[in-house]
């Protein structure tokens, strides 16, 4: 695997070279060797990010981790992509009809990223476990927006009284709102 280290307000020095090597490492037994992986880390004020893609035929991983500490960023960044590795191999695998090898022609995974059995495909199953239904009534944005305050949600499904469609506000980090509207292509 070939790394790509850059860094943001932050010198990338030795020590954190290794151990971005070291922890994204243990990923090497599943890629080819050619396989990049960009990993940019950034400090601002007191926060320590660390963003890792890895391009893989068509699709693309990536996390994006922060903490107070760039090590412990480093330690999530892993946890989350070895995750979503499961989840990409179990997409392959059914994709393929129990045939993994069919579709692990020309991507940048090894074979022994199919055979191994330590990961159940009920390992990172999307199971819904909970099923709500309301009533929709039109309202504004801004009503909706409200509505969402008064519930303690982070978002909020709403028929929009101008459109006449289904939408979701939500909230942003930074405090903002947000409105998605369905577009039909």
């Amino acid at each position: 695997m070939n790394f790509i280290i850059s860094g943001k307000n932050i010198e990338v020095t030795p020590g954190l070279r290794d151990a971005i090597e070291q922890k994204l490492g243990k990923l090497e037994r599943y890629f080819t060797p050619e396989t990049e992986i960009i990993v940019t880390l950034s400090v601002e004020k007191e926060r320590q990010k660390i963003e890792v893609t890895i391009p893989v035929k068509g699709n693309i991983i990536r996390s994006e981790q922060t903490s107070n500490d760039m090590y412990v960023s480093i330690d999530l960044v892993e946890e989350v992509i070895e995750r979503q590795l499961r989840k990409y191999k179990n997409k392959l695998v059914a994709k393929s009809q129990g045939h993994p090898t069919a579709s692990s022609s020309g991507n940048n995974f090894k074979k022994e990223f199919f055979e191994s059995e330590e990961d159940s495909i009920e390992d990172d199953e999307i199971r819904i476990v909970r099923t709500k239904r309301f009533g929709i009534k039109p309202m504004y944005p801004e009503d909706a927006c409200i509505q969402m305050e008064l519930l303690g949600h982070s978002f909020f499904v709403f028929c929009n009284a101008e459109t006449e469609e289904v939408n979701v506000v939500y909230k942003r980090k930074d405090g903002s709102f947000g409105l998605i509207e369905p577009e039909f292509a």
